[in-house]
């Protein structure tokens, strides 16, 4: 089946990210104005959602439709809540600031887990020099919630180079993260990790190599566990795309975008069967599909 990308918002004019489905409308950052827009469908209009969100990048929602999101200037990882206000969850990890947090994503169990890359200029002027980190990693974290309303920070991986995307298995058994280095000796590849009953993570399975050029970004589920990426670059390799890869690795489907460097996807739509995707270029596309997303928020019907 071809699919037909049609542009919906934009070009902004920078990165758009974070593609989040609230039951009627697409929100996704526009991370250069620090900015959350939101994309009615109905209307075909996009306005201001939020503003002042220190570069947000990846946005979540979980099971009770509350807003969590990764706001890579300020180094931390927040929820938006409903009355306008920012609660921060947590923005150091032993006494030293984050790095860039970049994607999360929501457990069974209510637990948030993101990614904490430095990526060169994603987070405004200070961003560009990478010797302004204060950890000498970049690792994924689970954060816990706890009675206190506090929230417990535990590292996860000891083996990633700026961890991008990432996403759980319909089980919850393995969380799939993509490994998506920019220089020579890292890595671009989708990688599997075993999830322990403690939370912590086992040895990962290399689930698709990409070689030289640009791995995935984003990732969302599908209702039959397939994980659809955005991945690839114009410059060489396939080109920009989105792929949908079997739990295993296996790539079932590999369908070309118009423009460069996807971001992320989600889906959304009434039954959860169209797919939004952003780009580097600060575009927003749609495309009517045959697959159905595997979304917390909003439950399908």
């Amino acid at each position: 089946m071809h699919w037909d990308f049609i542009n919906i918002s934009g070009p902004h004019g920078g990165v758009t990210e974070g593609p989040a489905w609230d039951g009627q409308a697409l929100l996704f950052t526009h991370i250069p104005a620090s900015r959350i827009l939101r994309y009615d469908p109905v209307s075909r209009i996009t306005t201001v959602f939020r503003e002042n969100t220190s570069h947000a990048n990846g946005l979540m929602f979980d099971k009770q439709g509350r807003l969590y999101g990764c706001e890579g200037g300020a180094h931390r990882v927040v929820r938006y809540e409903h009355d306008g206000t920012t609660t921060v969850l947590a923005d150091n990890f032993e006494g030293k600031r984050f790095n860039i947090p970049n994607d999360l994503a929501v457990d069974d169990k209510g637990r948030i887990w993101f990614t904490d890359p430095w990526y060169e200029d994603a987070a405004g002027r200070e961003s560009a020099d990478r010797s302004r980190m204060q950890l000498g990693h970049e690792s994924v974290y689970r954060l816990d919630p706890t009675p206190k309303g506090q929230w417990k920070v535990t590292r996860v991986t000891t083996d990633t180079t700026r961890p991008n995307g990432l996403l759980f298995s319909s089980d919850h058994k393995t969380l799939y993260v993509a490994q998506s280095g920019r220089n020579p000796e890292e890595k671009r590849q989708l990688r599997g990790y075993p999830v322990n009953a403690d939370g912590s993570l086992g040895k990962a399975k290399l689930l698709h190599e990409f070689g030289k050029w640009r791995g995935i970004d984003g990732m969302v589920l599908d209702t039959e566990g397939n994980i659809v990426a955005t991945a690839g670059q114009k410059e060489g390799g396939p080109g920009p795309s989105i792929y949908v890869f079997a739990p295993d690795g296996t790539v079932l489907k590999r369908y070309p975008m118009p423009v460069d460097r996807p971001t992320n996807c989600s889906f959304g739509g009434p039954d959860l069967r169209t797919l939004y995707v952003t780009t580097m270029g600060g575009f927003v596309f749609k495309v009517n599909t045959e697959r159905q997303g595997r979304l917390w928020y909003p439950p399908l019907k």
